[in-house]
This record gives C-alpha cells, sequence and structure tokens, in this order.
C-alpha cells in the first residue's frame, strides 16, 4: 500500500514537471511498451513515459520506427536516492547476431554519489568500446536531455548540448562503422548488482524500490526506415535532409566543450586501456578526440 501511493505521488510529480513543456513527439504514438507487467507507463496524453522497477521486474519501451541515421534526442529524470545497482539504459540497436548499438547506459548509485554515465558502440556484434563519466549536476533533480547524433560521419553522444564522446568513421583503416543495418530506439530499467555499481560490491536495496526513471521531449529528426528497407533520406522529399545532422561535424566551440568534459569528468576510456589491451590499442583509438 505505502508503494502504491509512492508511485502515485511520482507519477503526479512528473505531470506537474511535464506540463510545463513543449513536445516535438508524442510517446504514444512514437513507442511501444515492450515488458514489465504494468510497470511502464505513458502518461499525460503521451508527452510524459516512467519505467519503473521493483524486486519482481524492471520495464522497457521501444520506438515503433527504425532508422538509419539520425539524431535522437530524450529528456530524461534519472531514478532519485540510493539507486545503486539499477541501471537506466537510451539506446540504439539493430537485430541480429552481427547487430550494432549505440549505447547511453546510467548506473546507479548510493545517494550521494555521482552518477556514472557509460557508453558503448557495437558495430557487427562487437562491442568493448567503452567510456564513462561522471556528470557535472545531480540527474535526479530535474530533466536533461540526452542526443545521440549518428550521421555517416561520425557518432556524438551529447549531454544537454555539450558532447561527452566522439565515435568517428574509420572504415578507411578497416573498422566497421554502424551505417548499414536500421536501428531502433530502446529504453529500459533494471537490476544489474552484479556490476553496475562499484564492480558488483554495492548491491540493489530493495526496501528502496520502486525505482521510477522519467521520460519526456524525445525528437528524433532521422531518416526513417520502412518494412521494405527503404529509407526516408533515400528520396529528396522534405524530410530527408531537413536538417544539418546528416552531414555534422563539431564546430571549435564543440570541441571546445567535448575537451572540458574529457578532462574533467572523464573515468574511463577504453583506448588507454593498456592493462586491457596488452598487445595494442583498437585501431580506432588513433582517431581519440582532442584529448
Amino acid at each position: 500500500m505505502v508503494k502504491s501511493k509512492i508511485v502515485i505521488m511520482l507519477v503526479m510529480l512528473v505531470l506537474s514537471t511535464s506540463s510545463m513543456a513543449a513536445f516535438a513527439n508524442n510517446f504514444q504514438q512514437d513507442f511501444d511498451i515492450t515488458w514489465g507487467d504494468g510497470r511502464a507507463k505513458i502518461l499525460d496524453n503521451g508527452n510524459c513515459l516512467i519505467l519503473s522497477l521493483d524486486k519482481t521486474s524492471g520495464s522497457g519501451f521501444q520506438s515503433k520506427h527504425s532508422y538509419l541515421f539520425g539524431e535522437i534526442t530524450m529528456q530524461l529524470k534519472l531514478v532519485p536516492g540510493n539507486s545503486a545497482g539499477t541501471v537506466t539504459a537510451f539506446y540504439l540497436s539493430s537485430s541480429g547476431a552481427t547487430w550494432d548499438e549505440i549505447d547511453f547506459e546510467f548506473l546507479g548509485n548510493l545517494s550521494g554519489d555521482p552518477y556514472t554515465v557509460h557508453t558503448n558502440v557495437f558495430t557487427q556484434g562487437k562491442g568493448n568500446r567503452e567510456e564513462q563519466f561522471h556528470l557535472w549536476f545531480d540527474p535526479t533533480k530535474a530533466f536533461h536531455t540526452y542526443s545521440i547524433l549518428w550521421n555517416p560521419r561520425q557518432i556524438v553522444f551529447s549531454v544537454d548540448g555539450i558532447p561527452i564522446r566522439v565515435f568517428q568513421n574509420a572504415e578507411s583503416i578497416g573498422v566497421p562503422f554502424p551505417n548499414k543495418q536500421p536501428m531502433k530506439i530502446y529504453s529500459s530499467l533494471w537490476n544489474a548488482d552484479d556490476w553496475a555499481t562499484r564492480g558488483g560490491l554495492v548491491k540493489t536495496d530493495w526496501t528502496k524500490s520502486p525505482f521510477i526513471a522519467s521520460y519526456m521531449n524525445f525528437n528524433a529528426q532521422a531518416c526513417v526506415c520502412s518494412s521494405d528497407g527503404t529509407s526516408s533520406c533515400a528520396s529528396n522529399s522534405p524530410t530527408s535532409l531537413s536538417g544539418d545532422w546528416l552531414k555534422q561535424e563539431l564546430d571549435s566551440n564543440k570541441k571546445q566543450k567535448l575537451i572540458w568534459v574529457r578532462q574533467n569528468y572523464m573515468i574511463y576510456d577504453y583506448c588507454t586501456d593498456s592493462k586491457r589491451f596488452v598487445q595494442g590499442f583498437p585501431p580506432e583509438c588513433k582517431y581519440a578526440p582532442l584529448v
């Protein structure tokens, strides 16, 4: 009974916050809840969505459309308080044994400790390209904007418009780049206390459940792929090249912000982990950005 009251109070808080914003897209129109047995809820006529995790199950959703390149943006408010052991994931992924994937994962913490933002890029089923950061704000107090710019030249992870990571297209030196497989947008809230917080040393405190993550202001400037494999960007339609994102690169201001984040908030870079890559770093590491 107490837990149900907590969920109702959190839902009301999300609704009161989200009603003050303008929405580019609608969760009812753009997403399907895929699992969680009622723990995921679309609210406020599709303007807001929440995921919930308790000891029985987490929850998740995915986009109705698949995309091949785009600028995908979502506002999230992460699980507050003692969120140790929980992971809130926001990512793009294709399907099959040689899938491509672009990951944001937010690793929970003990109350008062910083969240860890875990990023990864998979190409043809191979990942192992982790970079991790702390944030320069508390991501549980308000909604913040997380975006993935994915075009033929590069992938850029950004937080509140500030780039934190760039993965360049290095096909010229034999590194696969995700540019052939359409991907859907996914998000989930789940228990990963075997690894998420301090390598699994801190376990999920289920007395703090249900854990709630909130979403609003989804926007996709992207090439939408239809079921027959054709893309909206394959034509000269007004939606095909309506923004600069398809050719966008970082300007000097964005490059300076990228340097600032990586110098002050980066906590792990696979391209500097000599213990892990004893035989030499992966070839794309020569494209490590700026720092």
